[in-house]
C-alpha cells in the first residue's frame, strides 16, 4: 500500500480521477429499482481511496464547486428571475422550516446524549453539509468566557463531529432527495420534470436530435403555369392568407431562369418553384398548374436562422398585428417557423406578444434572410465555441461577491465561493438571455462544468474527510456517526413532509429541487438534475439554496447557545 500512497502524494489528481471513474462505474449498477448515480458512488470510492492517504489542496474542491454553480446559474437565470415573487413563499418557508428542525434536532440530541457544545456544533456543520457552521460555531465558543485550553479543546471537537458525519450528510441527502421523495409522491422525478417543461412549452412540439416532421409544415413543390397565366407573381402569393402564406422563388421561361419581381407577369408554360406553408400550398396548386416532379436549375437552398427581435416597431404587438403591418416585399419568401424567449419556445399563435430580446426563427433563401434580418434585427450565428471573456469575467464577479463578509452582530454571514458563483451565474444568464450576440456557452460545454464540477466536487471532500471520518468513527465509537445520521435525515423528512402536506407540492421535479437547495445539499442536487434531464428542478434550487446559506450559517451561534 505503499506505492500507491506515494503516487497519491506525488500525483493526487490520480485519487481524483480514479474516483470520478469507478464512482460512475459503480453509480451505473442497478440494485433492484435503486440505483446510487455517480454523484454518491463518486463519494463511496472516495472514501475508499482516502485511506492510503491523500492530500488535496482546498482550492481545487473551491474551484470545481465554483465551476458547477456558475453552469447551473447561467443556464437557469432567465427563468430564476421571471420566478421570482409572491410564487416563491413556498421555497422560503421550505428553507426556514428546515433551519429550525435542523437546529431543534441537534439541540435535543446533544442534551439527549450529553455532547459538548464543540461536538454538537460540528455535527450541525457535518451533517447540515454547512461548513461555514464551523466559523460561526467557533467564534462563538471564543466568547462564552473559558479557558484557553478549553476553548480549543471544544473547537476540535467541532473539526471531529463535522469530519464524522460529513459524508454521510451528503450520502443521506441523496438517499432523501433522489430515492425516498419520488416514493412519498408516487412519481418519477424525470416523469413530472418532462411534465412541467410540457408546461413551460405551452404544447410547441420540440423535436430531439435527429427527430423532424414526416410531413413538415414548409414545403417547396414545382408547377408548369397554366390557370394563373397572366397574373403577377404579387397577385399569385397573395392568393392565400398570411398565416398560410407560399413564395415564388424562381421562374423558368423558355429554358432560362428569368428574374423574380412582384410585378414580373407569369406566362403559360413557365416553370415556377412555390416555397411555402403546407396549408397554403395545396391550397394554391389547384389553380396553378400540372405539378412536375423536377425541373433543372429549379431547385434553391434555404435555410433556418435564429433573430433577436428589437425592432421597436414589431416589439410589444402580437403575432397577428405584425402580419397585417409587415411590408409585402419583407414578407415575401420569410416563414417564421419559430418564436423563443429566454430559451423557452413560444407558441407561435395570433395573440403571442412579441418582447424586446425574443427570437424568431426564420426560414427562406439567404438573400430573403438577409434582407428579412436588417429589419427584424440581430441574426445569431451557431458557434460551438464558448465566450470566455464573459464567463470568466462572470466568475470573477461570483467569487469577489463570496469573499463579502456581512456581519450581524458578531455572526459574519457570507455567501461563500459556491453561493457567489450562484448569483454571478443567474445574474449573467439573465443578462445574456437579453444580449444574445454575448456569452455563449454550448450546452456541451456547460453540461461538462456541471457534471465535472459537481463529482470532482464531492469526490475531493471524500479524499479529504475519508480518513479522518472513519478512524473518528474506529476510535470513539458509532455514537456520533448515528447522531450525525438523525440530524441528516430527520430535518429532511420533517421538510418534505411540510412540503408535500402543508405547502401542496405536486411535481416531483420542483419538489426535489426546493428540498435539496432548503439543506444546501449540493450532491443531492446533481443527482437530482441527472434523474431530470433538463433544468426544471434548478429555480426552486436556487432561491431555498441562497436561503439556506444564511439560515444554516446562523446555526452555528445558535447551537452554541442552547446545546
Amino acid at each position: 500500500m505503499h506505492w500507491i500512497h506515494e503516487i497519491f502524494q506525488q500525483s493526487p489528481e490520480i485519487a481524483l480521477f480514479l474516483s470520478l471513474a469507478g464512482g460512475y462505474a459503480i453509480g451505473k449498477i442497478q440494485f433492484g429499482k435503486f440505483q446510487l448515480g455517480g454523484v454518491a458512488g463518486s463519494l463511496l470510492v472516495a472514501v475508499l481511496i482516502s485511506q492510503v492517504g491523500v492530500s488535496i489542496d482546498n482550492g481545487v474542491k473551491s474551484l470545481l464547486f465554483a465551476l458547477f454553480i456558475y453552469a447551473v446559474g447561467f443556464e437557469s437565470g432567465p427563468q430564476f428571475f421571471r420566478s421570482l415573487g409572491r410564487q416563491s413563499l413556498r421555497e422560503i418557508a421550505m428553507a426556514v422550516v428546515l433551519a429550525v428542525s435542523g437546529l431543534l434536532t441537534v439541540v435535543v440530541l446533544s442534551r439527549m446524549f450529553g455532547l459538548d457544545k464543540g461536538l454538537a456544533s460540528g455535527i450541525a456543520a457535518g451533517a447540515l453539509t454547512q461548513s461555514a457552521i464551523i466559523g460561526t460555531a467557533s467564534a462563538a465558543l471564543g466568547k462564552l468566557g473559558l479557558a484557553a485550553d478549553e476553548v480549543q479543546r471544544l473547537q476540535g471537537n467541532v473539526a471531529v463531529g463535522y469530519a464524522v458525519t460529513y459524508i454521510f450528510g451528503s450520502f443521506g441527502a441523496i438517499l432523501i432527495c433522489v430515492n425516498l421523495l419520488p416514493k412519498l409522491m408516487g412519481r418519477s422525478i424525470r416523469d413530472d420534470a418532462i411534465k412541467a417543461e410540457a408546461e413551460l412549452l405551452a404544447g410547441v412540439r420540440v423535436y430531439g436530435p435527429g427527430e423532424s416532421a414526416a410531413a413538415p409544415d414548409l414545403v417547396g413543390r414545382i408547377f408548369r403555369i397554366d390557370k394563373v397565366a397572366g397574373r403577377t407573381v404579387a397577385e399569385v402569393e397573395a392568393g392565400t392568407p398570411k398565416e398560410a402564406a407560399i413564395a415564388i422563388e424562381r421562374v423558368k421561361r423558355r429554358g432560362k431562369l428569368i428574374g423574380v419581381e412582384p410585378n414580373l407577369q407569369l406566362a403559360k408554360d413557365d416553370i415556377v418553384l412555390l416555397v411555402g406553408r403546407r396549408a397554403g400550398m395545396v391550397a394554391a396548386a389547384p389553380t396553378i398548374g400540372a405539378e412536375l416532379q423536377s425541373s433543372e436549375g429549379m431547385d434553391v437552398v434555404v435555410a433556418l436562422r435564429d433573430v433577436t427581435i428589437n425592432n421597436p416597431e414589431f416589439v410589444g404587438k402580437t403575432v397577428e398585428q405584425i402580419r397585417n403591418i409587415a411590408a409585402a416585399d419583407l414578407r415575401h419568401g420569410i416563414f417564421v417557423v419559430g418564436l423563443k424567449r429566454a430559451d423557452r419556445p413560444l407558441p407561435l399563435a395570433p395573440d403571442t406578444r412579441i418582447e424586446t430580446g425574443d427570437i424568431a426563427t426564420i426560414y427562406g433563401t439567404d438573400q430573403d434572410l438577409q434582407r428579412a434580418a436588417r429589419s427584424i434585427g440581430t441574426v445569431l450565428v451557431p458557434s460551438d465555441k464558448t465566450d470566455f471573456v464573459f464567463h470568466g469575467l462572470g466568475l470573477v464577479v461570483g467569487l469577489l461577491i463570496g469573499l463579502a463578509v456581512v456581519r450581524i452582530g458578531s455572526v459574519p454571514l457570507t455567501l461563500g465561493s459556491g453561493g457567489g458563483a450562484l448569483l454571478s451565474g443567474l445574474l449573467f444568464g439573465w443578462y445574456r438571455s437579453r444580449n444574445l450576440a454575448i456569452g455563449n456557452m454550448p450546452t456541451a460545454a456547460s453540461t461538462l462544468l456541471r457534471d465535472l464540477g459537481l463529482a470532482g466536487f464531492v469526490a475531493v471532500v471524500g479524499l479529504q474527510s475519508g480518513l479522518q471520518a472513519v478512524q473518528t468513527i474506529a476510535t470513539s465509537g458509532v455514537s456520533i456517526f448515528l447522531i450525525g445520521v438523525v440530524v441528516t435525515i430527520l430535518p429532511l423528512i420533517i421538510t418534505m413532509l411540510f412540503g408535500r402536506y402543508v405547502l401542496r407540492y405536486d411535481n416531483t421535479a420542483i419538489f426535489a429541487g426546493a428540498l435539496s437547495g432548503s439543506r444546501s445539499a449540493n450532491p443531492a442536487f446533481g443527482e437530482i438534475l441527472d434523474k431530470a434531464g433538463n433544468s426544471i428542478p434548478t429555480t426552486p434550487f436556487a432561491i431555498t439554496y441562497a436561503l439556506a446559506n444564511v439560515f444554516l450559517t446562523l446555526l452555528g451561534p445558535l447551537v452554541v447557545a442552547f446545546a
